[in-house]
Order: structure tokens, then sequence, then C-alpha cells
């Protein structure tokens, strides 16, 4: 049996096992309507029927009878989505079983490439001469997927790998019962998948999201993380003679630090945020070293300790006769009663069971916990007990060096906007500056730098009367300070300032910083132990961002603290807004045009550039696969170091096992390695290149302007066309989905942006103007052809074109122009229905005829087997849940406010987003 035949049988396996429980649980005429459905909607993807047919199956149905109906095609899909991910991970051991190369993403591959390339133990150790790759987990709300769900489908997705062994292994007697067991395991977990709410009754708190940012290093990053860097660790030793004084993967998160527009980030969830993650990694280590003690038997009757061990084993402070002469586990146990009374002087004692762990000191440091580590670690060695010390105790040092006391680094984040509201107020009450935001930029930045040179305090101890937006920045910077006091300065390393579009920007954060502490004056050359990162979001200030650097370098303050920095400048680039902005092609060329003269410029200068990638899980908001995005970068953009977000349904996607998390981690360290020591391009006129995108950047946006900037009518067309308004009551994040009321696209955050567009499957952010583009370069007559070659040269030469083509290719994989037009008729006035989804689809029509001219292939998905197959078995799933979402959304805007309505169009949302993978 073929793969592709093993997929199908375990789609239908899966799929007959829902229909019996849908048949089970809601009658047999809910089961035919749905099985009716399915049969249909498949025809229609196959192109035997019209969708005018599933438009008359389901028009005027009681939302009480559409409720099973819709749910029932959500967990096809969610099924279909577990059996294509069983198989992918299925075929990928297959070809290492077969001794195939490594293929592209992975260490293996990483280290063969650049063998062949001979690089030099020099060139390494300077490219990662404080290297860092960092996921950040961010809590914006693109996860529509409740924990519930979630658990169902791993142990599903356990319970069917457990099915393929035994269908894969000589039959015996056994065998039937076995999978009779399996089956009716899977069955039971669908009934109760069945009858659990898939969507959340009331919207998640700040603490929610910590929680569910923390589930995934309980499922795979405690685990993957300390190991990929074990793992990187040896082979740069053993190849180039390099050891990274820090761990290349250091995670980090935004959530419940993140205060950009969500008035529920507080110092209390930034204390929260901060305890919990302490209290994550020290249980980890906890229950690590108790399986130490237990492993480590070794009695000096049969083996030599070190004079250090046998001290350590002293202040393990356990005389149980039994361990006498078992100097390693007293010497663990000692450890452990160090690390839980770390446990209570950090979280607090109701964190630590029991009240042994009094007896114990608690470590001032990671440094010092690592220190006893190593004291074991020698001791091993010494008796050439190397094959245990690489094992369990390995591990926890790597996790020590990867994770310290903090877990992760929290990322303080807010708008310019807001720094400057507070400073207004703060200066006006100490009597600096009666109006502070009335000040030209030239007097902001004397008045900041003076500010920075003086440790005098702007705010008296105990004053709290400013107002309520101010004191809660305030006491958020204060409690960041108490954070970094308690776990360590790496808690909180980062300020990022969002909409940073000048020198005051950037210098106003430093000076609430300065107000706690956190940064400290010394005249010229203050000292902190925060980086302070601009935001540049918009097209235009992505085109001003190093001319921005320039002038804040070329002030001695700030220049000064940035040495004390390492001379790194780290600076962030936002996906999502440059892309709302300009649209999908402007905007990735805005971000490459201004990373080439980011480094640049940080190269005159003497400063090195960290970049810091402000991508979502959608192509719209900088998706796609990580591995090829990196690669894309321009020469020097990587240098080394990557930090990353990764948001919503990607999270659990990459990181909800470790299988995947150990894959989707390799993928960052290898792209960020390669990237850093291989050319990644082979173009021979760079210059003409430039050129060419510059000239396709420009005509792109002018082509989305027209529409999204221009148009009287988009605003209208935009919000009644999608359920952009239901958005908003899905409850799928602690942050509203807009800044303010909806009047212009500026005024949308820019994930309900990309999941309004997907879930009218028009999913214009990630391809619309790029035809024009094309065409107007291509143009007619006899050179045509000549540049047409050009372009075809540029997709096979240089990643970054090949990317930007490539993920516009998935997105429109995902649309549907016929269904575009079912969503146009939601719109009001139909002059602008059916002028602006002409418009559209004209554009959606021409951008796939270049696509095709360029690449040479009709086929979107030619490079992209896999979503191929997707797209051909997963979404026939979808139609039934459009259709049923347009009609509801009819219902809903015609009066209907029965509540039934308003929750099937959530829970078609959910579908939806849970089966394109994309929902924001």
């Amino acid at each position: 049996m073929t793969d592709r035949d093993h997929l199908q049988e375990d789609i239908r396996y899966l799929g007959r096992i829902l229909g019996e429980v849908i048949a089970e649980q809601e009658g047999e005429e809910v089961f035919n309507l749905v099985e009716h459905a399915r049969q249909q909607a498949f025809e229609v993807a196959k192109g035997n029927a019209e969708l005018e047919v599933l438009v008359d199956l389901f028009r005027n149905i009681e939302p009480a009878r559409a409720t099973p109906v819709i749910r029932a095609f959500s967990h096809f899909a969610l099924m279909a989505n577990l059996a294509e991910d069983i198989h992918d991970d299925a075929n990928r051991e297959a070809i290492l079983d077969e001794g195939g190369p490594a293929p592209d993403s992975t260490l293996a591959a990483t280290w063969d490439k650049l063998a062949e390339a001979g690089v030099s133990a020099h060139e390494v150790r300077r490219a990662l001469d404080g290297a860092l790759v960092a996921p950040v987990l961010t809590a914006h709300p693109t996860e529509t997927r409740r924990r519930t769900v979630f658990d169902a489908q791993k142990h599903i997705t356990d319970q069917m790998r457990a099915r393929h062994v035994i269908l894969d292994a000589p039959e015996t007697a056994r065998t039937p019962a076995h999978l009779a067991a399996i089956e009716q395991d899977i069955r039971r977990r669908m009934t109760i998948l069945w009858q659990t709410a898939l969507i959340r009754v009331a919207r998640p708190r700040i603490e929610d999201e910590i929680e569910v940012g923390l589930r995934y290093y309980a499922l795979s990053l405690l685990k993957e993380i300390p190991a990929i860097n074990r793992d990187v660790r040896d082979r740069l030793q053993s190849d180039f003679g390099a050891d990274p004084t820090r761990a290349i993967v250091r995670p980090g998160s935004w959530i419940g630090g993140d205060h950009d527009g969500n008035p529920f980030v507080t110092a209390d969830t930034l204390d929260y945020a901060s305890r919990r993650a302490s209290q994550t990694v020290l249980r980890y280590y906890a229950t690590q070293l108790h399986a130490l003690e237990h492993e480590l038997s070794l009695s000096d009757r049969m083996t030599g300790v070190t004079v250090e061990l046998v001290a350590l084993a002293k202040k393990g402070r356990n005389d149980v006769p039994s361990r006498v002469d078992e100097p390693y586990r007293r010497a663990v146990h000692g450890v452990r009663g160090r690390i839980l009374s770390t446990t209570a002087a950090l979280v607090g004692e109701d964190a630590v069971e029991g009240s042994w762990h009094r007896d114990h000191a608690p470590y001032d440091d990671p440094a010092a916990f690592d220190a006893d580590l190593a004291i074991i670690d020698a001791s091993l060695r010494a008796s050439h007990d190397e094959i245990i010390a690489d094992d369990r105790l390995a591990q926890i040092r790597s996790a020590v060096d990867s994770f310290g006391f903090h877990l992760y680094s929290i990322d303080l984040r807010q708008n310019s906007e807001s720094f400057e509201a507070v400073l207004d107020e703060v200066f006006a009450t100490a009597y600096v500056h009666p109006h502070y935001s009335a000040l030209t930029e030239e007097e902001k930045v004397e008045l900041l730098t003076a500010e920075l040179r003086t440790p005098r305090p702007l705010v008296p101890r105990g004053y709290r009367d400013f107002s309520e937006a101010t004191q809660r920045e305030l006491d958020l910077f204060t409690q960041a300070a108490q954070s970094v006091r308690h776990f360590g300065e790496e808690m909180i390393p980062h300020q990022i300032i969002s909409m940073a579009t000048s020198v005051s920007d950037i210098l106003e954060p430093m000076v609430l910083l300065k107000e706690v502490g956190l940064i400290r004056a010394a005249g010229d050359t203050p000292t902190g132990s925060v980086d302070i990162i601009p935001l540049f979001e918009t097209i235009d200030d992505l085109e001003a961002g190093a001319g921005i650097l320039r002038e804040l370098w070329d002030l001695p303050l700030y220049r000064a603290y940035l040495a004390q920095r390492g001379d790194i400048q780290e600076v962030m680039l936002g996906y999502s807004d440059s892309n709302k902005d300009g649209g999908y092609f402007a905007a990735n060329w805005a971000l490459y045009a201004a990373e080439i003269e980011l480094v640049d410029t940080g190269r005159d200068r003497g400063v090195r550039l960290r970049l810091f990638h402000g991508r979502g899980g959608t192509v719209g908001r900088g998706g796609g696969p990580s591995y090829e995005a990196i690669l894309a970068q321009p020469k020097g953009a990587v240098d080394g170091s990557v930090r990353i977000t990764e948001q919503g349904e990607i999270i659990s996607a990459k990181y909800g096992s470790p299988r995947s998390a150990r894959r989707n981690l390799e993928a960052l360290v290898s792209a960020t390695l390669e990237a850093s020591l291989l050319p990644v391009d082979d173009l021979t006129d760079r210059d003409r290149a430039v050129e060419i995108m510059t000239h396709l950047a420009r005509c792109s946006r002018e082509k989305y302007a027209s529409l999204v900037h221009d148009d009287p009518g988009f605003i209208e067309f935009f919000t009644q066309s999608t359920p952009l308004g239901e958005i908003g009551s899905l409850n799928i994040g602690s942050r509203p989905s807009a800044r303010k009321q909806t009047s212009a696209v500026d005024d949308l955050r820019a994930i309900p942006w990309v999941l309004a567009w997907s879930q009218s499957r028009v999913l214009l952010p990630g391809w619309f103007g790029v035809g024009t583009a094309l065409a107007d370069f291509i143009g007619e007559g006899e050179d045509a052809e000549q540049r047409c070659a050009e372009l075809r040269s540029l997709y096979e030469n240089w990643p970054f074109f090949a990317s930007v083509m490539s993920n516009m290719a998935q997105v429109m994989s995902k649309a549907g122009m016929e269904l575009a037009e079912l969503y146009a008729r939601l719109v009001d006035d139909r002059d602008i229905a059916d002028r602006i989804h002409r418009t559209i689809a004209d554009e959606f029509a021409l951008t796939r005829a270049m696509f095709a001219r360029i690449t040479g292939s009709e086929d979107l998905l030619a490079d992209n087997p896999m979503l191929a197959r997707s797209v051909r078995r997963r979404f026939p799933y979808l139609l039934p849940l459009n259709i049923i979402q347009l009609e509801l959304l009819r219902r809903h805007r015609a009066g209907d406010s029965r509540d039934a309505v308003a929750r099937g169009i959530q829970l078609t949302m959910n579908g939806l987003a849970t089966a394109l993978r994309n929902s924001g």
C-alpha cells in the first residue's frame, strides 16, 4: 500500500468513526444531512457540481439544525489535519531509515553543507560570538482551538500511531483485539470531543494566555531546547573547536509584558508571568534531580569519587543508613533540597510541598546551581563514567544554560504614543516641563538626554496621583524592576517601542526605565540591563529606520549605553502593519530593503545588528516556512542571531509535541547557521535585481492603495462582505480586536484584518497587487519575453524572490473567488459590491496568470506537494462551513438576534480557522 493509500485509509477510518458518533449522538437524520453535504462538497470540489447546490441545501436552515452540521465539518477537517500530520512525520522518518540524504532545515544537512563549503573554525567562532536563536511566544489571539480540543487531538494522534505499529507488524492472534481496543478508545475520545463546546464561553484572561504559553514547555520545550543546544554545542566543539559561551536557543515571551493596546496587561500580570515561568523551570529541575537521585546508585565501594563530590555529599544532609556508601545520591539530594529552597524563596512557600527544603539554603543564581552539578559531572568523568554523565545530568546542565531560573525572557512592549503621554504627565507633575508633547523633536531629545544623565527621580516615593493610564504604566515598570531583582536580569531584558518614528520615541522609555533603576544614570555613560528596541512597522517607518538609528547613534549618551550592551542594537521589524499599509509585495520589499540599509548602517558605525522579526502565522503577516524565510534575508542580516515571534495556532503546530518541536527548532538553528556562514543566493547582477524589485513594489503598492486606501466604498465592502464585526465575539484573545471604531483600515489591528479575509476566502493581504506589478514590469512587445526571463532567473536564483512567490502561491491556493462572490452579496450597496469584487477577482486571475508565466507552472503548489494534497483532501470540508456561515450572517444582519445564530457564526469561524490552519 502506498503512502497515499495509507493516508486515504486513515482519513476514511477516522471519518467513519466520527460519522458513527454523530449518528449515535444526533440521530440518523442529522447524520444523513451531514453525509449528503459531504458528498455534494466533494462533487463541487471536483468540478462535477455547482456551488449553488450547497447554497440551496442550506438555504433557510434552522440554526439548531445547522449547529451539528457545522460541528461535524469542523471535526472532519480536524481529523484530516491529524491524519496528514501523522503521515508527514512517518514519511520523514522513512526517508532517514532508508539512508536518504538529510533534508534541508535539519542540522544533519547543515553540518554537511558547512563541511562541503570548507567553512573555517575562525569563521564559525566569529559568526557565533553572542549567537542567539529566540522563538518568542506571543499572546496574539490567533489560536481558536481550545486546549481541551487540542488535548483530544493529541490523544487520538497517539492512538493512530499505535494502530500503525500494529498494522505494520505481522498479524498475531491478539491483533484484532488490540485494534478493537484502539478503535474503542478513539471512539470514546471522539464522543467526548463531540460533546465539548468548540469555542469559549468567556474571553480568556491574560493569566489564561500565560498558562497556555507555559504548557508548551511541559509538552516539548523543556526537553527539546536543552537537547538541541547540547547537540549544537557538541558538534561545534568537535568539528570547529568552537565553544559558544551561552546556549544558542534561548526562548522569549510577550505574554504578560506586551501592553501595546492591551489595558489588561498590568503590573500584576507581569508579576504572574514572571513567577509562573520561574516556578515552571524550577519544578522541572526538581523533578529531574529526583530522577537523577534514583539513578545514581553508585557506591563508593565500587567506584572512586572526587574530594569535591564527598564534600558536596556531606552538605546533602541525607544521613539515611542505606545511603552511607552512595555519595552521588546524597549529593544530588542536597542539590534538590537547594532547588526546592530556591523555589520557595523566588516563587513562594506554597509552591513547594513539605518542609524539608527549609534545611537547605537557596541558590543565589543559576551559576551556583550549575557549579554543584559540575562537581558531580567531574567526579563521574574522573572514574570514566562519561556514559552516565552524558545522560540526564548533561540534560539538566544544558537546561540550566538554556533557561536559568527565569525560563524565558519577557519582552516589554508599548507604543510610542503611550510613552509620550506618560512622560507628558510625569514631567508636568515634576515641574520639568508643563507640556512635553508640544516640544519639537530637537527639544525633546535635549530634555530626555538631560534626564538620562541625572540620577534624580522624577516621581516622589509613594506619589500616586496620576491618571489611571499613567499609573498603570509606572506600576508596570516598577514591577519589571522587581522581577529583575528577584529572578535575574534575563527575566526582562528587552523594551520594545512600537511605532517608533523618531529618536525621542526611543529615548522616552529609557527615562522610565531609569526611574525604576533598570537604567542607572552616570553622566554621559549610563548603564543598564535592558536592550532598547525600536519597532519599525509601516512601510514609511521601515524606509526611515536606518536614518533614525544614525541619529540615535550620534548621541554620545546612547552610544555609551549601547557599548555597555556589547555594541549590539536589536531592531524589530513589523510584518503585519507594513502589509496592511502597503500590500503584500510592497511590504516584503520594504522589509528586505530596510534590512540592507540597517545592516550597512550598523557596519559603518561599528554596531552589530540583531533583527527581531515580528511574523504572524499567515503569509499576510509575514508567515511561511521559517527556514526559507531566514535564508531569504539579505547578506549580513542574520549574523549569528535571530529573534522571531511565534503566534497563535502556529505555536501549537510547531511546539505541540516533542517531535514537531525538535523539527521546528532545528529549522530555526539550521537556517541561522547557514544564513550566517554560507552564501545563500546566486545573483549575478544585484543592482538590477534591486531595480526590478523597487519597480514591482511601487506598482503593487499603487494597485493596493487604489483599492484599500482610495476607493470610497472599500471600508463598506470589507466590513460587510467579511465577518469582521463578529470576530470580536469569538473570545479568542484578551486584546481588543480594534484600536477604535473602524472608519479606516489603519484603525484595525492586523490580526482581525487577516482573519476576516481568510474567512471569506479572499485572503487579499497575501497576494493583491502582485499580478498588476508583474504584468506592468513584463509589459508587451518584443522586450516582454526578455523581462519575463529576468523574473524567471530571479525566481530560480534568489531565495528572497522565490520565497515571496512561493508563499503567495500558498495563499492563493486557499482562496476561492466563487465563494468570495457569495460573500460580496452581503454588501448592501450592489454597485460597490459588484465593482470591488470584480476588481479583486480580476486581480486574482491576473496574479495567477503572471505566476504561471514566471514559474512555468499552472499549478500554484507545484513546489509544495504536501499542501497540494491538503487542498485536495481537506478543503472540500470547508465548503459547507462557508455556505452555512453566509446563510447565518445574512440572517444575523437582517435582525435575527437568536443566540443560536450568533453562536453558529462563531462555530463556522472556528471551524474554518482550524481547517485553513492560519486564522490570522
